[in-house]
This record gives C-alpha cells, structure tokens and sequence, in this order.
C-alpha cells in the first residue's frame, strides 16, 4: 500500500521571540509525507521552483519519498 500526497512544499520563514529563520523547509504535504514516511510509502505530488535546495530534496529522498510527482518551475 501506498499512499498520494497532493500539496504545498515550500520554503518558510519561522520567527519567534528569541530569533528568526529564514528560508527553512516547510508546506504541508512536506511535513505529512516525511509523518507518512514512517508507516508507508509515499508518492509526493508538488511544484517548487528552480531555486529549491537540492538538500532538502535529498531529505526527503532519503526517507524514500517518491518525488517523481515534484514539478520544479523556473
């Protein structure tokens, strides 16, 4: 079994009280594909663009989530 994941990848800007942080990974079908990851597989399906770091990338690979539903648009 396996399941489809259809949503934002994106990159965050988190700031709290003591600091901010700029450019982080985040969207939600990012943080419940790498939730998923645990108990089944994942086929992600999402557009980021041509400037998305290619280790976040990797991360999400590395917890064998299926990317090839990930459009990059310039």
């Amino acid at each position: 079994m396996s399941i489809l994941v259809i949503g934002s990848v994106a990159l965050d800007t988190v700031e709290t009280p003591s600091e901010r942080v700029e450019e982080v990974l985040g969207g939600s079908a990012t943080y419940f594909s790498i939730a998923a990851s645990c108990f089944t597989r994942v086929n992600l399906v999402a557009v980021v663009g041509g400037d998305f770091p290619e280790d976040y990338l990797n991360l999400l690979k590395e917890r064998s989530i299926d990317l090839r539903g990930l459009e990059t648009r310039e």
